[in-house]
């Protein structure tokens, strides 16, 4: 009897899933290691706010990039990350790169700031310095969430029943078949609680990465008059040789000692040469 009650909730189980698997709709797919897919047919680029695609009843995973001109990036970037957490987000990822002779300051930030905060922390953001640029693109991933969500009450259920069915087991081979049926169920609920809380994750917690740049570092409209053309090639002329004479600078040392030993072992193989001559 619990033979029969077992092929007949393994069937149940398998039509379940694949009845109920996640569709690749419009605005991408959760598969595998839990990672949901970008579809590019279903972004949103959005310049201002997401206060038009960010609703109550979808479920929208937003993504962003911010470039700011800071007079110092890397104090900038300490202010960023306090305005981030103090709206409740975290930091991913942080790299600063202070100024040196050859190089300015920068930084780079990857920013979780909650959806829900998400236009009041880039306002913030915007502060520090002058904007360059910002980009967010929207996905709507209601359908995975949707999916994921009626797999994942399937399989408990299914779970909670070979359970029952373990409890009441009366041979080995019935228990047996048991275990093997509920370790398979229960390992393919972890995998889709875990996409799930991935996926939950995204949709929570909006990610933005912020660059951080030196006054002067972003580039300035190409000319646009023949004498700004002038400019700006004799500008990059003269950018080019101060860089070679830089590189010529730093091989010059290097180029004496060769010489100097090329010098040495000349002489010695004339004076070698000379004896076999005299021989």
């Amino acid at each position: 009897m619990i033979t029969v009650l077992l092929t007949a909730l393994l069937l149940a189980g398998c039509t379940t899933n694949s009845g109920s698997s996640v569709s690749g709709d419009s605005s991408g797919s959760v598969s595998g290691g839990g990672a949901p897919e970008q579809g590019d047919k279903a972004s949103d680029l959005v310049t201002g706010t997401t206060g038009d695609v960010n609703t109550s009843s979808r479920d929208v995973i937003t993504t962003g990039s911010l470039s700011i001109t800071a007079t110092d990036p890397v104090k900038a970037s300490d202010s960023a990350v306090t305005i981030t957490e103090q709206a409740g987000g975290r930091v991913d990822s942080r790299s600063e790169n202070p100024a040196t002779d050859v190089q300015p300051a920068s930084a780079n930030l990857t920013l979780r700031i909650p959806s829900d905060e998400l236009d009041h922390t880039l306002k913030e953001l915007k502060s520090l310095g002058t904007l360059n640029f910002v980009t967010l693109t929207a996905q709507d991933v209601t359908q995975q969430s949707q999916d994921l969500d009626a797999r994942i009450t399937a399989l408990t259920t299914s779970v909670d029943r070979l359970l029952a069915l373990m409890a009441s087991a009366t041979t080995t081979a019935d228990l047996i078949s048991i275990e093997s049926a509920l370790s398979s169920r229960q390992s393919e609920l972890e995998s889709l609680q875990s996409q799930r809380d991935y996926l939950a994750d995204q949709i929570d917690y909006s990610t933005v990465q912020l660059e951080l740049v030196a006054e002067g570092t972003v580039a300035a409209s190409g000319p646009d008059t023949f004498w700004s053309g002038v400019i700006a090639g004799w500008t990059a002329l003269v950018t080019a040789l101060g860089g070679l004479l830089v590189g010529l600078g730093v091989a010059l040392p290097w180029l004496v000692a060769l010489a100097i030993v090329g010098t040495i072992v000349l002489l010695i193989v004339r004076m070698f040469a000379r004896r076999r001559k005299a021989a």
